[in-house]
């Protein structure tokens, strides 16, 4: 059994932490939900870019869900345990999701470059027989990702502490109460992190590169803006998922400060998955167009 600490012992800035959270959670469900349901009823939007972003909204949701909901029951309840089975659980959970967003990020990227540098074959290039795999093989990376960190973090003894220094259950906070030697856990968690972040970002930067290409090569000022308005908000959700990813875990153990990191923690846990329904409708213009069709079709029938 162990406690999640969490921020405070102040109640009333407890409830505040509580009314602000819960605000944040239930705008993720509806951005990223309705995301998922726009793309799902809307002919428009049932193309590998849309399948991809709706993938993505689904992982967004779960991720939140994953750690949100206990985080917003231990702000109002003086019992903040969670059982070994339930803090192993939650580990497993946020990480399969984060570690299968950073290859779908990739898989995004891709998507991107196949349908802006080759466009007369992009739907051949970019069929179900590619998006299905590519969507598969994202999941696959996490749950092996995952599971190795999971079973490595807890087959470690806790006997020092069972007091988890965090709202929910990270590594690095899990790593800090145990009483066993802990450098392969620094050592896995610094590789596979690494290798998970190199790679994923080099096929981003990679399909970016033959996209700037393509765009000195249009002469339409109008297909530029279009290419830059849908690879913007790409650009943007990789470069704040990646940037805290690489913050939080891509150091020496030393320099770590669990307060601190608890904040970075939550930024992509359950600020990150609330901002991709923005980043990614606002400059869209098939997106908003879909939900004003969806907003016109609830409004005639009421």
């Amino acid at each position: 059994m162990f406690t999640l600490l969490g921020f405070t012992d102040d109640f009333e800035m407890q409830i505040y932490l509580f009314l602000l959270f819960l605000a944040i959670y239930v705008f993720t469900l509806v951005g990223n939900l309705g995301l998922v349901l726009l793309v799902t009823i809307d002919s428009r939007l049932q193309n590998p870019m849309y399948y991809f972003l709706s993938v993505l909204s689904f992982l967004d949701a779960c991720y939140s869900s994953v750690v949100t909901p206990k985080m917003l029951v231990n702000f109002l309840s003086e019992n903040k345990a969670i059982s070994f089975l339930g803090c192993a659980t939650q580990m497993l959970l946020f990480i399969i999701l984060g570690t299968t967003e950073s290859f779908l990020l990739a898989a995004m990227a891709y998507d991107r470059y196949v349908a802006i540098y080759n466009p007369l074959t992009y739907s051949v290039r970019m069929s179900p027989r590619v998006y299905v795999p590519l969507i598969t093989a994202s999941y696959v990376g996490g749950i092996l990702n995952a599971s190795v960190h999971t079973a490595a973090t807890f087959s470690l003894s806790f006997c020092a502490s069972n007091e988890i220094r965090h709202v929910f259950c990270d590594i690095p906070p899990l790593l800090a109460i145990s009483c066993s030697d802990t450098h392969m856990n620094q050592l896995l968690l610094f590789y596979f992190v690494g290798f998970i972040e190199i790679s994923s970002l080099l096929i981003v930067l990679v399909s970016y590169g033959f996209i700037f290409w393509a765009i000195l090569k249009m002469r339409s000022t109008q297909g530029r803006r279009k290419v830059f308005s849908t690879c913007g908000s790409h650009l943007t959700g990789v470069s704040i998922y990646h940037g805290t990813i690489l913050f939080m875990y891509m150091r020496q153990s030393s320099s770590y400060a669990l307060e601190h990191d608890m904040i970075v923690a939550l930024f992509y846990t359950v600020v990150i998955p609330m901002l991709n329904p923005i980043i990614y409708s606002l400059r869209n213009k098939d997106v908003k167009e879909a939900m004003k069709k969806l907003f016109k079709r609830n409004w005639f029938l009421n």
